[in-house]
């Protein structure tokens, strides 16, 4: 089952949308949206409002559950483009061109019967079921998990960004070296040093 929606003239050039896009072209629906959570880019907000409205159409119109869509095709084309005038350097005039881009995505999905089918769920054990070697194990895996975190607490963290700035330890050894020495011993140099 397809599911189809569209956006159109979006007042943004489609070069800057498709960096959205393409960052999340053949995921599942959800997994998308939370995808575009964490880009800092301004064609985040249409694109996952095209999304939503995809996913909204998909359940009013094909009773589709968010759980099971994930986006066959997602598509950014060019839309009309505004032109305008600057004025340049000797009476000439410059032309700035204000492009648009029209969003299309199509999600595919399958209905919740299908869904239910393929997922089975076990029932949970009771405790009675679990037997006290499989208390141990899980105690020692969390144990286990915990360890690592206790180890790197008293370890100095060195951030290697930091390695060619003027605040780096390294350099400021050095300049503390060059201080040593004194203003008037390295201005009023002997001839013979």
């Amino acid at each position: 089952m397809e599911i189809k929606a569209k956006a159109k003239y979006i007042k943004m050039s489609p070069k800057k949308v498709r960096l959205v896009v393409d960052a999340i072209r053949n995921m599942g629906a959800e997994q998308a949206l939370v995808q575009l959570r964490f880009i800092n880019k301004k064609a985040v907000k249409p694109v996952a409002k095209l999304l939503n409205s995809a996913m909204a159409n998909a359940f009013h119109n094909f009773e589709i559950e968010k759980d099971g869509l994930h986006i066959k095709e997602i598509r950014v084309d060019q839309a009309s483009v505004l032109k305008r005038w600057k004025p340049r350097a000797f009476g000439r005039a410059g032309m700035i061109r204000k492009k648009s881009s029209h969003i299309s995505v199509i999600l595919e999905g399958e209905k919740a019967d299908k869904i239910a089918k393929k997922k089975t769920i076990e029932a949970p054990k009771s405790v009675s079921d679990i037997s006290k070697g499989e208390i141990k194990r899980s105690k020692e895996k969390e144990m286990k998990k915990a360890k690592p975190e206790t180890k790197e607490q008293g370890k100095e963290i060195f951030d290697e960004r930091m390695a060619g700035k003027h605040r780096h330890k390294a350099h400021l050894d050095t300049v503390r070296k060059k201080g040593k020495d004194g203003f008037m011993k390295t201005v009023f140099r002997r001839k013979s040093d």
